[in-house]
């Protein structure tokens, strides 16, 4: 909502806004960004909803019972779902850049967007991160950038459905796994979010990104690859650093190479990077201007983001939230030698519930022997909601394949635990979605380890 509310006070829009945070008292730093942009913000009890010349735009999380809406109804004001809004903004630009799939998606929209603004291409960026490029000590909250140009790019999410609204000239899909919704209803969403596009930029490492590009013409997919020679852009001589990692890009057209070096580390980075490169050349711009500006890319915050280090011992703060992104974080960390005491704040029961089996998976496949998870509740800032599945059949299930994890009902109670394990060249880990709170509970988190 934040960014979207950027773009349109850039565009000379009245912008006022309430948020169940804002009334619950966190992430008040955040707050202070908008208001010094001159948003106006009330508590979400109506008051703020006043004219029937308003348009009330409510978030996938707000439900029809809020105050706010009730006003909406109560006096006429037009009511619009983010999605809606977002894709009329989208699908009005002349060049819509969408950036889709269940991992990879800020990561490669604040690349591509850099690349753009870099090779002077003056985009307008749409992301649901902050994108360290374009922060700045005034401007910390930084998720979407405004430009002068033709071109929009943007997350285009799944988890809601509302991929189906967004109609892009250029589509990339990252990849296709189990998130939000069940693997037929994916298949179907990012089928029809390809077709729509002039030029697909897919992911040929993943089998179901891979076999929706099968069923695209020649002329419409760009492929990418770390390990498949048929793909149109493909990386190669791969070397991980702690804090970024190189490797070599090739033209299978052209035959072209050149070597590349990220400020990011990961596998998954270079997968991230690839896809914005194809992208970017969908725009007009030269593989090898595009790949010189993705040396500058700073990252996107909460993505395995080093907090601190303290007596030895280093504290990451990370947004990994789904077996994919769970995976691709302790395989870049496992790059280097150090045990990972990992907590991991589901953020939400009913994503725990949908993925419970593939979260034990994932954490015993990717955690070392010697490793610790550690789980509080899931996150929870109200409204109604099932609690069949808790954080605790996480862990049994994580248990009884050998690993071992731990189980808390307060997440203070976590920290205590972590604090108590850690030892010198341990690298805490802090995982978790929808909660910005925990940013603040890993900087809490290296204050304690220094004293």
């Amino acid at each position: 909502m934040l960014p979207l509310a950027l773009i349109l006070l850039a565009k000379g829009c009245a912008v006022a806004g309430s948020d169940r945070a804002l009334d619950q008292g966190r992430t008040a730093q955040k707050f202070d960004f908008l208001r010094a942009r001159g948003i106006a913000l009330f508590p979400q009890d109506g008051s703020g909803v006043t004219s029937p010349d308003t348009v009330v735009v409510i978030s996938a999380a707000v439900e029809n019972t809020v105050p706010d809406v009730e006003a909406a109804r109560r006096i006429g004001a037009r009511l619009m779902t983010r999605a809606e809004l977002l894709a009329q903004l989208f699908n009005a630009a002349p060049v819509s850049i969408g950036v889709a799939g269940t991992s990879g998606k800020s990561t490669t929209t604040g690349m591509t967007g850099w690349i753009l603004s870099a090779t002077g291409h003056d985009p307008t960026v749409m992301n649901g991160a902050v994108m360290r490029n374009f922060a700045t000590a005034e401007a910390l909250f930084t998720s979407a950038i405004v430009g002068k140009s033709d071109i929009f790019v943007s997350e285009v999410d799944e988890s809601d459905g509302s991929i189906a609204r967004f109609i892009p000239r250029i589509a990339v899909l990252n990849n296709v796994a189990l998130d939000h919704k069940s693997m037929d209803e994916l298949r179907v969403l990012f089928a029809d979010f390809l077709s729509k596009a002039k030029t697909a930029v897919v992911n040929l490492d993943n089998a179901e990104a891979a076999a929706l590009a099968a069923r695209l013409t020649p002329d419409k997919a760009v492929t990418y690859s770390l390990s498949n020679p048929e793909a149109n852009i493909l990386a190669s001589a791969i070397a991980p650093a702690p804090d970024g990692i190189a490797f070599t890009v090739r033209n299978r057209a052209s035959g072209d190479e050149l070597k590349l070096s990220l400020k990011v580390p990961g596998r998954h980075n270079v997968a991230n990077a690839l896809a914005a490169l194809c992208a970017a050349r969908a725009c007009g711009v030269h593989l090898a201007d595009a790949a010189r500006a993705l040396e500058g890319f700073t990252g996107v915050k909460r993505r395995l983001e080093i907090v601190g280090s303290a007596n030895g011992i280093t504290v990451i703060d990370d947004f990994a939230h789904n077996p994919d992104k769970i995976a691709a974080t302790l395989a870049t960390l496992h790059d280097f030698p150090g045990r990972l005491l990992v907590m991991f704040q589901p953020h939400g029961y009913g994503p725990l519930r949908l993925m419970k089996d593939s979260l034990i998976e994932s954490f015993v496949e990717n955690l070392c022997p010697d490793d610790v998870l550690v789980m509080p509740e899931p996150v929870y800032f109200g409204g109604t909601v099932e609690r069949s599945v808790a954080s605790v059949d996480i862990v049994r299930g994580v248990e009884s394949r050998g690993r071992s994890a731990f189980a808390f009902s307060e997440r203070a109670v976590c920290g205590a635990k972590l604090l108590e394990l850690a030892r010198p060249r341990d690298r805490i880990v802090i995982m978790g979605a929808r909660d910005d709170t925990l940013s603040q509970f890993a900087a809490d988190l290296l204050i304690s380890l220094g004293k």
